[in-house]
């Protein structure tokens, strides 16, 4: 091994090193310390400018997910989702160079075969500069290596390849953003600063071309993308989330996240949002939530065990729906990136609305059941 070979594998180690410290085990000094900004209310989002990054504050994402029929009739789930974590605010002020780590950015891809049963992901990592990642300040584009997410005319494109997998998907929004929670802020907790800043695009028609396998197929089908933005969410007695996100066939769309305490309750200021057929938006607090789990999945690989069907009811507005994965195994290990293990997957939604049966689709996200989360977001 040459000198040259050595010199990178050392800088690799340090960088990675670096970002493990960073993202996935915190410094130990509240966000604020290190220069960031806590979410606050009274936030008032302006679009197109809140698609892109916010460098002010620590941990920010972009969450794309989406079901995919192709003209064969075949079905799949897909997950393309790019991190952003801040490692200091003044970095850049301090070592101008282009390789100061003042972000580290991340990202995780994942494709479900539903025929077929079958689950796949691939994780990056990158640190910005040179333009290896990162997220433009002047229009909408994020980017860790290959694989992007930017605005075209209006319409967001998605490309990502893994292995024998790929997406080149063409989303055009066909709902306005939808603000979670009140005043700007979606709480996360009682504590100073645990919020985020938090909007949707729940409904993006989708269009494309997915490969797997060496099979390409022409897709079309409905995805949904969440942005969030924050400093410090959760705290060491909360341990993760269950997120739902949901389309209906009837019109309306669901957001709900509960997160979970390591004394077994759910945190109070869990709550969701409903989008109804009009286009009026619904916040509901928890309590006008109700939830409960119907089965469960061992993950052979972490031992985690996961919920893994569930019945969400909505009483006030007549809701009663029953959740269940397409594909029972949807855990990714990002022992490459985030350092998290969580179960990210497609589901199907069956039910009733105001008496008429209802059907649709949807995505559900579960942390903290390997390892708690607690001041890792």
């Amino acid at each position: 091994m040459n000198s040259e070979h050595i010199v990178r594998r050392l800088a690799l180690a340090a960088f990675a090193a670096s970002w493990i410290l960073t993202f996935a085990l915190g410094t130990g000094q509240p966000a604020e310390a290190k220069g960031f900004t806590a979410a606050a209310p009274g936030y008032r989002f302006a679009f197109p400018r809140d698609h892109g990054p916010h460098p002010a504050y620590q941990t920010e994402w972009w969450y794309y997910t989406g079901h995919l029929t192709a003209e064969s009739g075949r079905t799949y789930g897909y997950q393309l989702t790019f991190f952003r974590r801040g490692v200091d605010a003044d970095a850049v002020r301090r070592n101008p160079s282009k390789w100061a780590l003042n972000n580290v950015f991340l990202a995780h891809f994942a494709v479900t075969d539903e025929a077929d049963g079958r689950f796949h992901f691939a994780e990056k990592s990158n640190r910005a500069g040179v333009g290896n990642a990162g997220a433009d300040t002047t229009r909408f584009k994020v980017w860790n290596g290959p694989w992007t997410a930017e605005d075209k005319d209006g319409r967001i494109v998605l490309s990502a390849v893994a292995a024998d997998r790929s997406i080149l998907l063409h989303l055009r929004p066909s709902r306005a953003p939808v603000i979670h929670g009140r005043d700007g802020v979606s709480l996360k907790g009682r504590e100073k600063g645990q919020a985020s800043h938090y909007y949707s695009l729940t409904r993006l028609e989708t269009s494309g071309t997915l490969t797997i396998g060496g099979r390409l197929d022409t897709v079309k089908g409905l995805s949904w993308m969440d942005h969030e933005f924050g400093s410090n969410q959760l705290s060491e007695a909360q341990i993760g989330w269950d997120w739902f996100g949901l389309h209906l066939e009837n019109g309306m769309d669901l957001m709900i996240y509960r997160i979970r305490r390591a004394d077994g309750t759910i945190e109070p200021v869990s709550s969701g949002t409903l989008l109804l057929p009009d286009d009026s938006v619904v916040h509901l607090p928890l309590e006008a939530i109700e939830y409960s789990v119907r089965d469960a999945w061992t993950s052979p690989v972490s031992k985690a065990v996961y919920p893994s069907r569930w019945k969400i009811a909505i009483p006030d507005h007549r809701i009663e729906l029953s959740i269940s994965p397409t594909v029972t195994n949807q855990e990714l290990v990002t022992t490459q990136s985030t350092k998290v293990t969580y179960w990210e997957g497609s589901v199907t939604v069956k039910g009733v609305v105001g008496g008429e049966p209802v059907a649709g689709a949807g995505y559900v996200e579960l942390t903290g059941y390997a390892k708690s989360m607690g001041k890792v977001f």
